[in-house]
């Protein structure tokens, strides 16, 4: 019986990008202390024991979650960005869980009823997972730094990033103010990807939602928030939006016909983690010690490295074609991720996790010294 000619979404997406790391992740393996693999952002520490209690508190628990989220989850999440961040007008309603911000932000366009007539704007060196979104979508892509880039073209959607993976790099308070006041004017939504606000090293990460950059109007924007890499919960798929409190609602109302509701233990595992700082305290100074050891190493090894102000990874180059960047560190026994996954841009660079253990973050320091 003959099959129904349909169109595959997955033909529309680029291959995986870490498909094509095997060779290298290979040679690495190699290498006789083992691999120091720094092409991940994968948490390596473990959760904290407030945490853990939460979600096991009620695991016994039967019956559906909802949607929307527990008011605790919600409340907390409204008074962490208070409390961290200086957002200091969310409504608990105009806050949205998802299931990690890797589901939210690659269905995002979908959600908002984005198709072939839409442009989306996406950083010119930026997390695939933006690109692939669009492409969900059927949309149209451009890759643009600046409203000036965009020249008459009204666009739908704009992401934007800071602190920035992969580059680290922070955008100021006039940056942002300028790219809400170009959205309004042409009716877009503003998307920021805030997963890395709590990572900042050497400048000040602010939110899109920062009264200095909207004036304390939220409308058509959207903050992204994960508790992945400030929390180490990205085994938990704990994410949030917040921002435009219509917006949520009618993200809202198409996620709860669609089923995309976090699990009730997670939900209370994310509330403990936004209320408790010391746990991210915590983590933040182990990033930070990290950071200090592998810059120093990778500069120590020539290379340069630049932004890399805030977030978890340093983006460095030798001048060379980041694939003959990553072969370099391979044969040290490191994999790192090659800048081409981000974009034309990034041809000439590497990005290089922080994400390892003391241990590891030790031996590839010793590697490159």
């Amino acid at each position: 019986m003959p099959r129904i000619p349909r169109k595959s979404p997955a033909k529309a997406l680029p291959d995986f990008p870490w498909d094509s790391l095997a060779s290298a992740k290979q040679k690495a393996q190699s290498h006789p202390g083992g691999i120091v693999n720094l092409s991940v952002g994968t948490p390596v520490d473990p959760v904290a024991p407030v945490i853990q209690d939460a979600l096991a508190s009620v695991a016994a628990v039967p019956g559906y979650p909802t949607t929307h989220g527990t008011d605790e989850l919600r409340g907390a999440a409204s008074a962490s960005l208070a409390r961290r961040y200086g957002v200091v007008s969310v409504d608990p309603t105009a806050i949205l869980p998802v299931i990690g911000t890797k589901e939210a932000i690659a269905w995002l366009p979908t959600l908002l009823g984005l198709g072939a007539e839409d442009l989306v704007v996406i950083p010119e060196v930026a997390y695939p997972t933006y690109e692939v979104g669009a492409l969900l979508a059927g949309a149209r892509v451009l890759r643009a730094d600046g409203t000036a880039q965009l020249g008459p073209q009204t666009p739908a959607l704009i992401f934007v990033n800071s602190p920035s993976n992969p580059t680290g790099k922070v955008l100021g308070v006039p940056h942002l103010r300028k790219v809400v006041e170009f959205a309004r004017e042409r009716g877009a939504i503003v998307a920021s990807d805030e997963c890395y606000l709590g990572l900042t090293w050497e400048d000040e990460a602010v939110s899109i939602l920062d009264p200095r950059v909207c004036g304390g109007d939220h409308t058509g924007l959207l903050a992204i928030h994960s508790l992945s890499k400030t929390s180490n919960l990205a085994s938990y798929r704990a994410g949030f939006l917040a921002g435009d409190p219509e917006l949520v609602a009618e993200l809202l109302e198409v996620r709860k016909h669609a089923g995309m509701m976090m699990p009730t233990p997670i939900q209370a595992a994310m509330a403990a983690a936004l209320t408790d700082d010391e746990q991210e305290r915590e983590q933040r100074e182990r990033y930070r010690r990290r950071r200090e050891i592998l810059l120093a190493a990778v500069r120590g090894a020539g290379l340069s490295v630049d932004n890399s102000e805030a977030g978890l990874y340093l983006w460095a180059t030798r001048g060379e074609a980041c694939r003959d960047t990553v072969d370099w560190f391979a044969e040290r026994g490191i994999l790192v991720a090659p800048g081409d996954f981000y974009g034309p841009r990034g041809l000439e660079h590497v990005r290089i996790a922080l994400t390892a253990s003391d241990e590891r973050i030790a031996a590839a320091a010793s590697r490159l010294g």
